[in-house]
């Protein structure tokens, strides 16, 4: 297949212009002007951009056990429909993948069923109860990218800093969830405007601010590489620039909900705003977008998380945290930076597909000659949000309806179209 007269994008290689790409048997075979046609199929891709299928480094799945909610097969679907050509779900399915055997049976069933590559992560302890050390080596060995116990922070430090050490030996990252659960206290939605208009039970930014703080400087003093999820906090973006700047092993990721829309557009009592973290102020999400700015972010993630219609329906206090993200993130993401003035196509190029393959260990990430056909088409072109067009089972989005620039077009995987 030649794709062509498409704006090229890949940060790696420092491509930004109008050429053509090609590739066969599952690899960039060229990146150049006017490729010789000699039999391949072709498609002319002007007016959109060709760039490396984007990677999100933090997604939920639900599969095995919740899949009422996603199942390999949608959620990777959704990604698909997303620009996505790798996804790494979190540990946190029923039962929780927390060992060498669980990867190995996700894998499997991944190559039948799943429509784009997963980069499994495997949990820090049993049954991301935080009390027994999963065994992390054999973990890593059956194929996972990282270790996480996202959902919720191993609050035993001890077992967390031994957690690290190991890590470091063997060259496995943490993905960490910043939440000390003993701040929570029932909390459902931010401490601010919609939480005094509502009166529900608050979540401040210092649930978040305490283990950010714990978990760099124990990056630091680990050697462990400590990748940040989902921040969405002001002072959670400084704790990373001075841990950066203290030559510490981090990197973070912010999602576009946090960097998008902020809690006093939160119209009442409606779960489909409630996640975790939750919406932050309008000064959280204008200091996160300042700090894309300043490069202190390493990638964007979607933090895909689906419920049923029936759970989203109870209400702020009662439905469960999380919204879903796989298919709206490119578009919140141009929208927001790009046409927002905030960062250039490149940078968030990089931020949605060769940051998160480096992170990850992942081969992707670029449209360097011999790497993988990879790659997603995508425009910058006016649409609306359409939940009910999803591919996940999830419709939960606070987004959906808003009028937005950014459609994916096409999705590859291996060179083999899957979207």
């Amino acid at each position: 297949m030649i794709l062509r007269n498409g704006h090229v994008i890949d940060p790696e290689n420092g491509i930004d212009r109008v050429t053509d790409v090609a590739f066969a048997n599952g690899v960039i075979t060229a990146v150049a002007d006017n490729i010789p046609a000699d039999g391949e199929g072709e498609l002319d891709c002007r007016g959109a951009y060709v760039v490396p299928g984007f990677v999100d480094l933090h997604v939920h799945l639900r599969d095995p056990g919740q899949t009422a909610k996603e199942t390999l097969s949608t959620g990777t679907a959704a990604a698909a429909a997303g620009g996505y050509t790798a996804v790494a779900p979190m540990p946190n399915t029923s039962p929780s993948t927390d060992s060498s055997e669980k990867i190995t049976e996700l894998l499997k069933r991944a190559e039948t069923e799943a429509r784009v590559k997963l980069l499994p992560i495997t949990a820090v302890t049993l049954g991301q109860e935080g009390l027994v050390m999963a065994d992390l080596a054999s973990a890593k060995n059956a194929g996972a990218v990282a270790m996480s116990e996202d959902g919720k922070s191993v609050m035993d430090i001890t077992l967390y800093r031994e957690a690290l050490r190991k890590a470091a030996e063997i060259g496995l990252p943490m993905f960490a969830h910043c939440e000390d659960k003993n701040l929570v206290a029932g909390g459902v939605i931010n401490a601010g405007v919609a939480s005094e208009k509502l009166g529900l039970p608050s979540i401040t930014d210092a649930v978040e601010d305490v283990i950010t703080a714990r978990d760099l400087i124990l990056a630091g003093e680990t050697g462990c590489h400590v990748h940040l999820c989902h921040c969405s906090t002001a002072f959670s973006a400084k704790l990373l620039k001075a841990a950066k700047e203290a030559g510490y092993p981090v990197s973070g990721e912010v999602c576009p909900h946090h960097f998008a829309m902020c809690d006093d557009e939160i119209p009442g009592d409606d779960a489909k705003y409630k996640m975790n973290p939750p919406l932050r102020s309008r000064k959280d999400m204008e200091a996160l977008r300042e700090a894309i700015r300043e490069g202190i972010f390493d990638c964007i993630s979607t933090d895909h998380a689906p419920h049923t219609a029936e759970e989203k329906a109870r209400g702020f206090a009662k439905a469960p945290f999380g919204i879903v993200g796989s298919e709206t993130a490119w578009a919140l993401s141009y929208t927001t930076l790009v046409k927002g003035g905030i960062i250039d196509m490149p940078a968030l190029v990089r931020m949605m597909s060769t940051n998160p393959s480096k992170i990850a260990g992942h081969t992707g990430g670029t449209l360097t000659v011999g790497a993988p056909a990879d790659i997603a088409i995508v425009t910058g072109e006016e649409t609306r949000i359409d939940a009910s067009t999803f591919a996940s089972k999830g419709r939960n989005t606070p987004f959906d309806g808003r009028r937005v620039y950014g459609k994916v077009l096409a999705t590859y995987v291996d060179g083999r179209r899957v979207f």
